[in-house]
């Protein structure tokens, strides 16, 4: 199964990558939404794992634009400045799960395994 996971932290980006991979996912990373948006193939992709705060377009735009597209692909926001108004966009967008940084690897696996079966 593919994850795609939209962050423009080039740390956390490749190190989501490295657990995902090690738990036998595919993943394809982008540093922001607009290369996302150029570059996404989600015909195959299991679910958007995306950084709320991205420059440029926000990852909650992002997932808005990809609902609207008609995509079901489950999303999950990831924030490292999450406030309340910010969660309760990220519930209207329609998300899977809201989860903040620094995320324990087991928090992120259970919300992926969640994600994963209610599609």
């Amino acid at each position: 199964m593919r994850i795609l996971v939209v962050d423009d932290d080039p740390g956390f980006l490749k190190g989501i990558a490295r657990l995902l991979r090690a738990k036998g996912f595919e993943v394809t990373g982008y540093s922001s939404a607009e290369e996302f948006q150029a570059y996404a193939d989600l015909r195959d992709a299991a679910c958007l794992i995306l950084d709320i705060h991205l420059s440029g377009i926000s990852g909650i735009e992002l997932a808005l634009q990809q609902c609207r597209s008609g995509s079901d692909v489950p999303v999950i926001f990831i924030t490292g400045n999450g406030h309340k108004a910010t969660q309760d966009a990220a519930m209207a967008a329609g998300c899977a799960a809201y989860l903040e940084k620094p995320c324990p690897a087991k928090t992120l696996m259970d919300a992926l395994s969640a994600a994963l079966q209610s599609r």
